[in-house]
């Protein structure tokens, strides 16, 4: 009875033909329009940077020592260790580990194209691109459970005594999709690593490092200090950019490594580009002037975003409580919603049918593939308060439907 009347309610939603997207971390145009300031020329002019380059030439590959110094600090690094460049860490990674397929993680070793059928360890669920750039390279992946406090580290332990084992990608802060920050004793069990391959290398992707939704952070360890003291600097690699602090397809990128990897980087960068957007380096300098300005301007998306997140949480809560589980994040982008198995994929198609956008059920775990069917990533940034509402109103009755039957599904067959 109670399932005839949730598809009766479903139907009704139906008939509304709703287009509602709630698919991907994109903020939304009240977040975008935060940073509009930012395009005004008086943030260009003059156009030279502190050390007399004209940002309008060419050179400089590895970034303006302004915009150097600023990510040097967001990243917690010495300035001689960050290379500054365009808007998307997502290139930074591809082209990072498209440098250790093809040229090697160091001139000394052989690349990784050359030793054989290699792979990489997966924290699940996790970021669906950081699974599409390993699978467009032919890298094997690996599942590793992400507990309370970030991966299973016991168990990467044990992988990385696989010298085909070359690498690990996740992201420690406010994790995609789970939101969740990884402990110090997860860090320092990063940092203590000694992995068979000497050109092990974990890319560290902290896109979410200032993308807070409280007064209160959550506290990450720095990496790159912990494996210093661990004497594993080199395994690391560190990323993160402004693309969800100002404009996300106009903002700017970073990445810092070891003093040795730095080096190497830079080589292959020079080769691949005479300069970066060096304009937008010294926009988004002299508009944040340092971190206390971003922190300010933070603070803005974090009034935009928290109700969105209280409302979905409010929903989540109120329909499904004691039917399934979910996170509650104190920053970054995703709610992580697990049904009981068998049942996401139902629901994304039920959602799909009724006009509402999500991020296809498995698209969390490498290959597309949910051993259990039962992750959701919720995204509810983008869409306006009103519609996201909806769509949160209509996942929740779908969930509800999908659980249902699939109870009655198993109740067949016992």
């Amino acid at each position: 009875m109670q399932l005839t009347q949730l598809k009766k309610e479903y139907e009704a939603w139906q008939a509304k033909k709703l287009a509602l997207d709630m698919s991907r971390g994109k903020p939304g145009a009240d977040q975008t329009a935060l940073s509009d300031d930012l395009l005004e020329a008086k943030w260009v002019t003059p156009s030279k940077a502190e050390n007399g380059m004209d940002c309008r030439n060419y050179g400089v590959p590895d970034g303006i020592p302004e915009a150097k110094r600023l990510f040097a600090e967001l990243m917690g690094v010495p300035e001689d260790q960050v290379i500054v460049c365009g808007n998307a860490s997502l290139s930074l990674m591809y082209d990072y580990l498209v440098q250790c397929m093809f040229q090697g993680a160091t001139a000394e070793l052989k690349p990784w194209a050359a030793q054989g059928a290699i792979k990489f360890l997966c924290p699940v669920p996790g970021y669906d691109r950081h699974f599409a750039i390993l699978e467009s390279l032919g890298i094997e992946m690996i599942n590793v459970p992400m507990l309370a406090d970030g991966p299973d580290m016991a168990l990467v332990a044990e992988y990385v005594k696989d010298p085909l084992v070359k690498g690990l990608i996740c992201v420690p802060k406010y994790s995609n999709p789970e939101g969740k920050t990884f402990s110090e004793a997860v860090v320092r069990a990063f940092a203590a690593l000694r992995p068979a391959a000497p050109d092990f290398r974990v890319i560290w992707d902290n896109a979410y490092c200032v993308h807070d939704l409280y007064d209160t952070t959550d506290p990450l360890l720095n990496i790159l200090d912990a494996a210093r003291e661990a004497g594993t600097e080199d395994y690391f690699v560190t990323v993160t950019s402004f693309s969800k602090v100002s404009f996300p397809g106009a903002g700017v990128a970073a990445i810092a490594a070891s003093p040795a990897n730095t080096k190497a980087i830079k080589a292959r960068m020079g080769i691949q580009t005479i300069g970066h957007d060096k304009l937008n380096q010294l926009r988004h300098v002299r508009y944040f002037r340092g971190m206390e300005g971003i922190k300010q301007h933070m603070q803005k998306h974090a009034a935009i975003l928290r109700p969105k997140f209280e409302e979905v949480l409010g929903i989540l809560e109120r329909d499904l409580k004691g039917l399934a589980d979910w996170t509650v994040p104190r920053g970054g982008y995703f709610i992580s919603l697990d049904l009981p198995a068998g049942c996401a994929k139902r629901t994304h198609q039920l959602l799909k049918e009724a006009g509402v956008v999500l991020t296809p059920a498995g698209a969390t775990f490498p290959y597309g593939k949910d051993p259990e069917d039962r992750n959701l990533r919720i995204a509810p940034t983008f869409p306006p308060t009103a519609e996201l509402r909806q769509a949160a109103e209509l996942l929740t009755l779908c969930a509800r439907i999908a659980i249902l039957e699939n109870a009655a599904n198993d109740s067949k067959t016992i």
